[in-house]
């Protein structure tokens, strides 16, 4: 029999490699889309005929029941929400809706349908906010800088509260960034590497950032959902950090595309106050030896490696 696995933002960044990387284990996989006038289905287009996509919503509680009857799943990987953190200030009670509450509707889905099914939630390293200890693992403090990150704890202690109070196989994944040439304009290192690579073209003429000074750990989203997979597969349910375990500021995310295109950075950017996070987190570093010791899980993708693959697809996609 075919294992079953059902993800919740499948059109996102990390929910199309993991589609991919399910098909390619034999799965029969099923992704939960919104009802909307038109798909956005990009990421998965290439992969589309061989998922079944059903129709939910964080916010609807009955659909996610229909969908995980539908579905019948072995595995339920919870990857929607309201992701972008800058967004979260904006939007704070929509923030926590989907990106906190969301994931109890769908634990409550789990355990009302499939409660023998595992359950992989995607926790975030901006829980860790303005960090305790350095570098920061399983038993590093949370300290939310951000109404995002303040949902991501909920949705974590949620995750862990089913686990405890219901026997659900239910985990975390605390990952730390992890980019690739799918990640949203938005996002920092794909505005980095899209801009340089418009600039080269002649396309735009400069490029704005807030705080290039902050620093992040980078990996590659496609060895993260790697990871997600493996800690389902384990006999106990754990939490995990995953991480690569080497940090960069920006103002490197930028010095990396910006020279891979023979360009000098400095001469391009811009710092604008008004794109400064109102409470900054200065810096995040995982510590991954958990995953590394208990799942065999490392990161195959250099930082280097990473921005410049993301440069050479923006190049492509720009080139008329």
């Amino acid at each position: 029999m075919r294992k079953r696995a059902l993800i919740s933002g499948i059109t996102g960044q990390d929910g199309s490699y993991l589609a991919e990387f399910l098909l390619a284990q034999g799965y029969r996989v099923f992704g939960i889309v919104r009802r909307s006038s038109s798909e956005k289905v990009d990421r998965i287009q290439h992969i589309r005929q061989q998922l079944t996509l059903v129709q939910g919503d964080l916010h609807d509680q009955s659909s996610l029941l229909s969908c995980m009857a539908e579905a019948q799943p072995d595995e339920v990987y919870n990857l929607a929400a309201q992701s972008f953190v800058p967004t979260s200030w904006n939007q704070p009670i929509l923030t926590g809706d989907i990106t906190a509450l969301g994931v109890t509707r769908m634990l409550e889905s789990l355990r009302a349908v499939r409660p023998a099914a595992k359950f992989y939630q995607a926790s975030s390293s901006e829980m860790f906010g303005q960090v305790r200890t350095t570098p920061q693992n399983e038993e590093t403090p949370f300290y939310p800088r951000s109404p995002y990150g303040v949902s991501k704890v909920y949705g974590h202690f949620i995750t862990v509260n089913y686990r405890e109070s219901y026997n659900l196989f239910a985990v975390s994944g605390i990952l730390f960034n992890h980019e690739s040439p799918r990640r949203g304009l938005e996002f920092v290192t794909r505005k980095i590497t899209h801009a340089a690579a418009a600039i080269k073209l002649g396309q735009q003429k400069e490029l704005r950032l807030g705080n290039i000074e902050a620093r992040r750990d980078w990996g590659f989203a496609g060895d993260y959902v790697q990871a997600m997979w493996k800690m389902l597969q384990r006999d106990t349910p754990e939490d995990y950090v995953i991480a690569t375990g080497v940090q960069h500021a920006v103002a490197e995310v930028a010095a990396v595309a910006f020279q891979h295109l023979g360009l000098r950075w400095q001469d391009y950017v811009r710092i604008d106050e008004q794109l400064k996070r109102p409470a900054e987190v200065d810096s995040l570093v995982g510590d991954a030896r958990k995953a590394a010791d208990r799942l065999g899980w490392k990161p195959t993708v250099s930082f280097e490696q990473l921005i410049t693959m993301m440069v050479d697809e923006d190049i492509q996609r720009l080139t008329p």
